[in-house]
């Protein structure tokens, strides 16, 4: 596969481009992403599905300068895909044709059963999902997907998209309760056609309106962490927000916490929305951050593997071991780091007592640990803590993305940076427990960078953990002795330093 491909994606509403870069078989990370409100659908709904001169002309212009953008970031491979609005156009192949002549670019025009599989295959694989139904919400349809046991079982396109539904409905009149009232009619007469087996209790929001609704809900609730993919909420909690959007003017959408740039279409998108979690019975939402943009760039990244990552493998971790780590991640080192970690884990069991519950966040915390060196060593626990939270995506909850991060983010004496721990307590384990999973992270540390490769035993009695090592744990010593614990204890090494 190439090493850097960009995506090209024409909705009914929006045109975007994106520029992945692989940096191994499974990692990668997003280059460079650009956004166009071409609108290409405006006023095809009202003419037979025909474009219209003002999308034609507006997503030319973007086509055209989103190809410089690929030709400056030297992308070696490029698909473009388009969806709803030039798929119900019947001068579609004139305005493919003129593209493919004038910008080189070739245009695959994808069915609605396509659209909503891409979206899903995004989601099963980058979102910490098991079942679920995908929602993706563009401006020409809603393709929805049900998804169990991590795969795609069946696709389902309806002709329910923001800018149909406000050509048809909410430009006509100048009533809103009237144009809303005909567009609900509307809506759940094409539900109608949804297969039965379409019901679940987790809806996937994918697309710029679940989007846009997600984030007024973080902000709506103050919601600790700025991080849009895999935000869950309930939807009966919320259902009054996702209901009274539809009814608002454009001036009183502010206090819904929207964008402006979303005002234009954010009133039909809900109000779709919403009659799909009812329709498919959803009481919870996880809103994702990727969609079809993804899904295409994954379908060609996993052809050989059943298109599905392995369950071991997360590819936002990989691509950050793989970008920020100057040596082999997967050496002897990183087993002898998790080694040590495990084993100071059960030791401590009987106080810690939560089942090993956090034993996947702790193991990335330490895969992860010098991931700010390359920045610069000093303060380096802060820029991992930095790059963690902004770049550790895929494949995780909100909590256990806050915990890893919270957990690079100590260094020395400390186990708690008490501000920050009341920041973000909504979405971090107890205290005390947070205490524990902080002290192994920083003793495992403090022996494998002074010693490595040491035969190392813990054993805790009378109050006390004994640690004996087969090398001098000189260097770690005085760091250990120092180390705040999370309840009161003593401390023993037993090596071979002579004191």
């Amino acid at each position: 596969m190439a090493k850097r491909t960009a995506i090209i994606d024409i909705g009914s509403n929006s045109a975007r481009v994106v520029i992945y870069e692989k940096t191994s078989r499974y990692g990668f990370h997003l280059l460079c992403e650009q956004k166009s409100k071409v609108r290409i659908g405006e006023g095809a709904y009202n003419n037979g599905g025909y474009l219209q001169p003002i999308g034609i002309n507006r997503a030319y212009e973007a086509l055209k300068s989103f190809k410089e953008t690929i030709h400056r970031y030297k992308a070696h491979k490029v698909i473009a895909v388009a969806t709803s609005a030039l798929r119900d156009a019947p001068n579609q192949k004139e305005f493919i044709d003129m593209i493919k002549q004038q910008l080189a670019i070739s245009i695959n025009v994808i069915n609605g059963k396509k659209e909503a599989r891409f979206g899903a295959l995004a989601a099963s694989n980058l979102l910490p999902i098991v079942d679920g139904i995908s929602i993706d919400i563009g401006g020409g349809s809603s393709d929805l997907a049900l998804i169990q046991n991590g795969k795609i079982i069946d696709t389902y396109s309806l002709d329910l998209g923001t800018v149909r539904i406000k050509e048809l409905f909410f430009d006509k009149y100048d009533s809103i309760d009237t144009a809303r009232k005909k567009a609900k009619a509307y809506i759940k007469d094409a539900l109608k056609n949804l297969p039965d087996s379409f019901k679940s209790h987790l809806a996937i929001g994918i697309g710029g309106t679940t989007r846009a609704i997600g984030k007024g809900i973080m902000k709506t609730n103050n919601y600790p962490l700025d991080k849009i993919h895999a935000f869950r909420y309930s939807f009966k909690k919320h259902k009054s927000y996702l209901k009274d959007i539809s009814k608002q003017s454009f001036k009183d959408l502010k206090k819904f916490h929207i964008k402006k740039s979303r005002y234009d279409t954010i009133k039909e998108g809900s109000l779709i929305f919403y009659e799909i979690l009812k329709y498919i019975e959803a009481t919870e939402v996880i809103t994702s951050g990727v969609g079809v943009r993804e899904g295409v760039f994954l379908n060609d990244l996993l052809r050989g593997d059943n298109y599905t990552f392995n369950s071991t493998i997360n590819p936002s971790l990989i691509s950050l071991l793989d970008r920020f780590v100057s040596y082999n991640y997967e050496s002897n080192h990183t087993r002898y780091k998790l080694h040590i970690a495990s084993k100071l884990y059960e030791i401590l069991q009987n106080k810690i007592q939560d089942s090993f519950k956090y034993k996947l966040e702790l193991n990335y915390a330490l895969k992860l640990s010098h991931i700010g060196d390359i920045i610069n060593v000093y303060k380096s626990h802060n820029h991992a803590y930095y790059i963690t939270t902004q770049e550790l995506n895929y494949k995780l909850e909100h909590n256990q993305i806050v915990l890893i991060s919270m957990l690079l983010k100590m260094d020395g004496k400390e186990l708690i940076d008490d501000e920050l721990f009341e920041y973000y307590k909504s979405l971090l384990p107890p205290k005390d427990t947070f205490r524990w999973l902080s002290f192994i992270y920083t003793i495992t540390l403090y022996i494998y960078d002074t010693s490595q490769h040491t035969d190392i035993e813990f054993t805790f009695k009378n109050n006390t953990l004994y640690i004996k090592s087969s090398k001098s744990l000189y260097m770690a010593r005085e760091k250990i002795n120092q180390l705040q614990k999370p309840t009161p204890f003593d401390i023993v090494i037993e090596d071979t330093s002579v004191i």
